[in-house]
């Protein structure tokens, strides 16, 4: 026992670039144009699978890839400096697909016999679900309700949870690389040994996407050169209580992930746990982006970009600035179309490989708030184990049943309740915080205090808990006199 001297560390020590230190400025823009091109991979393939469903063309595609890639940029720009201030990218959900997908199905929207009027209407019935269900988001978070709810939180319950946030991605990893393994994995191997062995090299994966670019989503031949995204582009939005019923069922599955990526990115970044007030200042502007996705119409919501997160610890760089350059460089080329989609292009399996790192550096960040507990304890035991294995289960099993049935496990004559349910029990990390945080609330809870890492946890939840806090998280411009911490 002598040799084991592994005590638990608040910050990791092995990184070059805090939150507020900033590279030289031709290191940050290459680490800004790395984050843009990574977070291209979930920005191409949601209007890919989706705007064809709605009766698109490739017209239609690559300017949604370009409305959703500009809207990103601004949501990314806006939480970095005003809402967690975390080095976080906001880009694309996948959460937002089932109840997307029950908008398409709307009888009303397939009777419409002309594809590209079928997609103007079904576009506009998407704004219109984005913009009244971002409402959830806008005041759980400036109400200050989701920063009071993460007073359940400790280390114990919220290591699951971000594990899961990456963990959780699985299938966009290994599965997709295997779709062409002649360069997913020679890319994968790549990154492992840049990242692993050469990681004082300075090298970067970048030479190798750009060798590897093909353009069978028909993106470059279809992007226009220039293009300007601007609010109700598509037309006045429609609005049907169902449509926004089923969105809301997303926008709690997004905040729950993005939460997890927001503790996962302070870890990198060397910050503290983001407070409640920090917390739900983030989630509250989370909300706006997603208005904002309704009002250009993305044709889905965001959320943290977990891969962008993964990044952090990859290049081993944290740097706010970096991230608000990657900002720019999003705004940039979603109006330079054909140059957006040049790097757009990319084969899917490259972002795979690099996923399977990526999202498993997550996934670990997540488990190390497990040293500030004592996983000697069987409660504790049983709590990581059950809720890591019911988190991985559950949602596998809606899967299955969607894969096969082309509809979720619940199918009651509601729609909107069938997608609802179909969305929160899909969601890793959303199965996991119910789990984790009702049990680790429920069971032996004045005893377990110190085993469940709470002595270490609860400086965190307020702002002025930690000094520190005011130096990651108080907002630029002084406008903290204006908007004090609660």
């Amino acid at each position: 026992m002598a040799d084991i001297s592994h005590p638990p560390m608040e910050q990791l020590q092995d990184l070059e670039y805090c939150i507020d230190s900033n590279p030289p400025w031709l290191e940050t823009v290459l680490l800004a144009f790395q984050n843009y091109i990574l977070m291209l991979g979930t920005t191409v393939m949601i209007p890919t699978y989706l705007v064809p469903l709605m009766g698109g063309n490739n017209g239609d595609k690559i300017r949604v890839i370009q409305t959703l890639l500009f809207v990103s940029g601004i949501n990314t720009l806006l939480q970095a400096l005003f809402g967690t201030r975390l080095p976080a990218v906001v880009g694309g959900s996948s959460a937002y697909i089932i109840p997307i997908l029950y908008i398409i199905g709307d009888s009303s929207l397939q009777q419409i016999s002309e594809p590209h009027v079928r997609f103007i209407h079904t576009m506009r019935a998407i704004q219109g679900a984005l913009i009244v269900a971002s409402s959830i988001q806008i005041i759980l978070g400036y109400s200050q309700v989701w920063g009071l709810f993460s007073r359940f939180f400790s280390p114990l319950g919220m290591a699951p949870v971000v594990g899961l946030v990456g963990l959780g991605l699985f299938q966009r990893g290994f599965p997709a690389v295997g779709n062409c393994v002649e360069i997913g994995i020679p890319m994968l191997l790549a990154v492992i040994g840049l990242s692993l062995y050469l990681k004082h090299a300075r090298i970067r994966p970048m030479k190798t996407q750009l060798n590897c670019r093909t353009d069978r989503a028909h993106l470059i031949s279809s992007a226009p050169w220039f293009m300007v995204p601007y609010p109700l582009q598509w037309g006045p939005p429609t609005f049907s209580a169902g449509h926004t019923f089923a969105t809301m069922s997303a926008v709690l599955v997004s905040m729950i992930e993005s939460t997890g990526a927001y503790k996962a990115a302070s870890r990198l970044a060397i910050a503290t746990p983001p407070p409640a007030y920090v917390l739900s200042r983030g989630i509250g502007w989370q909300g706006i982006g997603v208005m904002l996705d309704g009002l250009f119409g993305t044709a889905t919501g965001s959320t943290v970009s977990v891969e962008n997160v993964g990044l952090l610890g990859l290049t081993r760089v944290g740097s706010r600035r970096v991230v608000q350059v990657s900002a720019a460089f999003m705004m940039f080329f979603a109006t330079l179309g054909k140059f957006g989609a040049l790097f757009a292009s990319i084969p899917f399996p490259i972002f795979a490989a690099i996923y399977c790192v990526l999202f498993g550096l997550v996934g670990s960040v997540g488990l190390s708030f497990l040293q500030f507990t004592n996983m000697n304890s069987m409660r504790n035991l049983l709590i990581t184990g059950l809720s890591l294995f019911l988190a991985i289960s559950v949602p596998q099993y809606f899967n299955n049943f969607w894969v096969s049935s082309h509809r979720g496990p619940v199918h009651t004559h509601a729609g909107w309740f069938n997608a609802f349910l179909n969305t929160i029990f899909s969601s890793p990390p959303t199965v996991g915080l119910i789990v984790a945080v009702f049990l680790d609330n429920t069971l032996e809870v004045e005893k377990s205090k110190k085993d469940r890492g709470m002595p270490w946890w609860v400086k965190f939840r307020t702002f002025r808990g930690d000094n520190r806090n005011e130096e990651f998280y108080t907002l630029p411009f002084n406008l903290n006199k204006f908007f004090p911490p609660t």
